[in-house]
């Protein structure tokens, strides 16, 4: 009798998430997130989750249309539906903002997804460092 193996399930990619350190307030970005591509998509179901508990459940995100890829005004993300906005009103082109009612706002800096390797580890150690 045969039997069969069980096949490893694919893994996600790690999450490329720095933090600004707690109680350094008040700063103009929250932390830094570096996604594999501009497929809104595909990113945000796997940032959402890495963010702290303390965040709350992040219910709006706005891009900068310039930067992300088409995307629909809501989308499912772990059985939380996210609104999503897109255009002028993020300041600055490698920002994302995170909102979650009765917790607040975070701002990200996105680094580029084409940003090579060296240079994403420097920004994302300066917003980790509370240099931002």
């Amino acid at each position: 009798m045969a039997t069969a193996q069980a096949l490893p399930l694919p893994s996600l990619p790690l999450l490329r998430l720095s933090l600004a350190p707690n109680g350094v307030l008040p700063r103009a970005i929250d932390g830094a997130w570096w996604p594999r591509s501009f497929d809104v998509l595909t990113e945000l179901p796997q940032l959402l989750p890495g963010l702290p508990p303390s965040w709350g459940d992040i219910s709006s995100v706005t891009v900068n249309g310039a930067m992300w890829s088409v995307a629909p005004g809501r989308m499912l993300v772990a059985n939380q539906v996210i609104r999503l906005h897109r255009g002028p009103t993020v300041s600055d082109l490698h920002t994302i903002v995170l909102l979650s009612p009765g917790r607040g706002r975070w701002d990200l800096l996105v680094v580029p997804p084409d940003t090579p390797e060296e240079e994403a580890a420097l920004l994302m150690s300066g917003v980790a460092g509370g240099h931002a």
